[in-house]
């Protein structure tokens, strides 16, 4: 779900911006920080790049297929129309 390269950027930003005292603790530091980060991260209503990409993908099929009733339809209503008109 969520992309541990990113997580480690984030993590490497919020060490960084530590003070040099705090620091010291290494090791401990970074792995408490990416455990909450993943914590609160995954606590977000938030959806993988796979997924996003499909329902994308699902998007544009079904526009694609409204575009195509619509002018159906508009076909068809010139088609009654002209024969309620010859009536």
């Amino acid at each position: 779900m969520l992309n541990p390269q990113k997580l480690e950027e984030i993590a490497k930003q919020v060490s960084d911006a530590m003070p040099e005292g705090v620091k010291s603790f290494g090791n401990e530091i970074d792995r408490k920080i990416k455990q909450v980060l993943q914590a609160q991260l995954g606590k977000l209503d938030m959806v993988s790049r796979e997924e996003f990409d499909v329902q994308t993908q699902v998007l544009l099929r079904t526009r694609e297929k409204l575009n195509a009733m619509e002018e159906k339809f508009a076909e068809l209503e010139k088609k009654l129309d002209a024969s309620s008109e010859d009536k």
